[in-house]
Order: structure tokens, then C-alpha cells, then sequence
């Protein structure tokens, strides 16, 4: 299985998350990627592959052109206008509020565009973010030149971001865009799995009204997690894409059991939907040590679950998401890989 990573992750590196009222250093920090790339080698991976520059046009099939042109001078704005420390949002627009206008001031441009204020923009931010891109779109130029399966390390991660907003640590979405890529090099229907204890809100929004891409998540009850306002069971698609997203929300300490049952129905779903082709939003972040989530998953249970991915037998590429028990997340992700592997 090939891997594609780009050591240009480590340009974004905010020094503050707000959290339980206080900064905190980010939960998302570049030392995940390195104890991802540890394990890989532990375990006889093939060295990861550079994805090379990213293919904006690419990124401009999922992305709000507004949107993008904003992350792209959103730093050189913020020191423009005199700020000395890194872009925190501190206002959004909200119920009651006018939604017909962009501010014009890079503090009312940055809420305008962001959608929770823990994920903070620095100088090496949308570099980062397009190399993370580019290696969801390298994996997926994998599976289109007939690759089995393909792993794009991505950080930061993606699918809390929606067409024209970002947040939850994520920029672009890299499980969408490559989705999106693999309808664009011929795939009829593709699937996004997404198995973070997050819901993947911008992965759902992104495909919400389309019939081609079905969206499963399996994540934390809304009612008790991020991002609190969507992932409901009840969301199933509209329009053209009713019955194209599935929600699969559970409650605090869910064990493996029930989550590999939500697991199955899932990729139930998937093959009744038709796809030709898998992108694996994977967050380990279900692991039970999390310090940010709160289900119970083992270990071992990340080798099952990539077993049960791969006997739906699809050409699949697997987009790095969530995971904060630092020291654990190396092991869970490939876990998912070599499980995937046995099938």
C-alpha cells in the first residue's frame, strides 16, 4: 500500500487551541504525523511518497472560490491590519444575523469563513493545508491507475471542512476532494466512510444533495460532542441524494460491539449504494485513551475494523483524520492498514 505525506504539515503549527475556557497547546500538533510514520516504518511499509504540488483546480471542484482566495491571504491580511499573534475568530455570524454580506475587515472575513474558533490560522497554514490536499489527490490518482488501496497521511485533517468554511482543525477537505476526483476520473458512484469519533460535518454538507457520493459516519451523539449542530440518525440526503447519508450517532462509553454493528450496516449501505471506489475518512480518535472523545475502542479493534473494509473489496483510499492520544495514534492507523491488509 503506498503512502503520500509531505513534510510540509509541519508549517502549521498553532501555539494556542482554546479549550475548557483556557489556551491549550493544539490537540492536532505535528507530532501525530511522526508517530503515524514511525509505526509504518515498524511495520515494513514502503516509504512515503511526496505528493507533489497540489492541483488547485482539483480543490476548486469541492472549495468555494471565495473561500479558498481568503485562506490563500487570510495571513498576510491579519498582519496587514497589525495583529501580532495568530488568527483566532472571536465572532461569527449567527440567528438574526444579516448573511448577505462578506465583511471587509480580516476579523469579520476570518468568522465569515470559520465555523468553531479552537482551529487557529498561522503564516504556514495554507501550505500545509494544500500539501494535505495533495495527497489525498496522489491517493487517489493511485486507485484510478488501478492500486488496491493507498494511505494519504494528511494533516491538517478535513472533514470538518465544509465547501466555504473551516474549523475543527481542518482547512480543505482532503476525503472530498478525493472523492470528488475519483467521480472526475470516471468512478459512477463512490462512498465516504467516515469513522473519527467526529461526525464529518463538511464531508456531509459537501455531498448532502448528490446521489453520486453517499456519506456514512459513524461518530458521537451530536447532543454530546462536536460539532454539536449536525449528525443527527435523522439527516438522510435531500433532493437528489435522499438516502445517500447515512448517521450512525452513539453515545458516551460506546464499546467495540455496538460500533462495529453500526460499522457493518454502514458498509451494508455502501455496497447497496453501488460504489465503485472507497474514500476512509480515518480518525482513530474512537480509541479509548482520547482525550478529546469518548468512546471505547481498543487497539485490536482498529485491526477489525480494517478487516471488515476490506473484505467489501473496493479500491480504497484511506484520508488521516482525527487521533490525539498521541502516543497510540501511530499504532491505531495502521492497525486499520494492516487489518485492511489480511482481508
Amino acid at each position: 500500500m503506498k503512502t503520500f505525506f509531505s513534510e510540509d504539515h509541519r508549517l502549521h503549527f498553532p501555539q494556542a487551541e482554546l479549550a475548557g475556557g483556557q489556551f491549550v497547546t493544539p490537540f492536532e500538533r505535528p507530532s501525530r504525523v511522526e508517530y503515524v510514520l514511525r509505526r509504518l516504518r515498524e511495520r515494513g511499509f514502503p516509504a512515503p511518497e511526496d505528493p507533489g504540488a497540489c492541483d488547485m483546480g482539483a480543490v476548486a471542484r469541492v472549495h468555494d472560490a471565495g473561500f479558498l482566495r481568503f485562506l490563500e491571504t487570510a495571513w498576510e491580511d491579519w498582519k496587514a491590519a497589525g495583529h501580532a499573534g495568530e488568527i483566532i475568530v472571536t465572532g461569527m455570524p449567527t440567528r438574526h444575523m444579516r448573511m448577505d454580506r462578506i465583511p471587509a475587515s480580516i476579523d469579520g472575513r476570518a468568522g465569515w469563513y470559520c465555523h468553531a474558533a479552537e482551529t487557529a490560522i498561522t503564516a504556514g497554514t495554507w501550505a500545509a493545508a494544500r500539501s494535505a490536499a495533495a495527497s489525498a489527490l496522489a491517493g487517489a490518482r493511485a486507485l484510478g491507475a488501478g492500486a488496491r488501496a493507498a494511505f494519504a497521511l494528511c494533516r491538517p485533517p478535513g472533514h470538518h471542512a465544509t465547501a466555504d468554511q473551516y474549523g475543527g482543525y481542518c482547512f480543505l477537505n482532503n476525503a472530498a476532494i478525493a472523492a470528488q476526483a475519483l467521480i472526475d476520473g470516471g468512478a459512477g458512484r463512490v462512498a465516504v466512510l467516515d469513522i473519527d469519533f467526529h461526525h464529518g460535518n463538511g464531508t456531509q454538507t459537501i455531498f448532502y444533495r448528490r446521489a453520486d457520493v453517499l456519506f456514512a459516519s459513524l461518530h458521537g451523539d451530536p447532543v454530546e460532542a462536536y460539532p454539536h449542530y449536525l449528525g443527527h440518525a435523522d439527516e438522510h440526503g435531500e433532493g437528489a441524494g435522499e438516502g445517500a447519508n447515512r448517521n450512525y450517532p452513539m453515545p458516551p462509553g460506546t464499546p467495540f460491539a455496538p460500533w462495529a454493528e453500526a460499522l457493518d450496516d454502514a458498509l451494508a449501505g455502501i455496497r447497496t449504494h453501488g460504489a465503485e471506489a472507497l474514500v476512509v475518512s480515518l480518525g482513530v480518535d474512537a480509541f479509548r485513551d482520547d482525550p478529546i472523545s469518548f468512546f471505547r475502542l481498543d487497539s485490536p479493534d482498529f485491526l477489525e475494523a480494517g478487516r471488515r473494509i476490506g473484505r467489501l473489496g473496493l479500491p480504497t483510499l484511506f484520508c488521516m483524520e482525527g487521533g490525539y492520544a498521541i502516543e497510540a495514534v501511530g499504532l491505531n492507523t495502521v492497525n486499520v492498514l494492516e487489518g485492511f491488509a489480511d482481508a
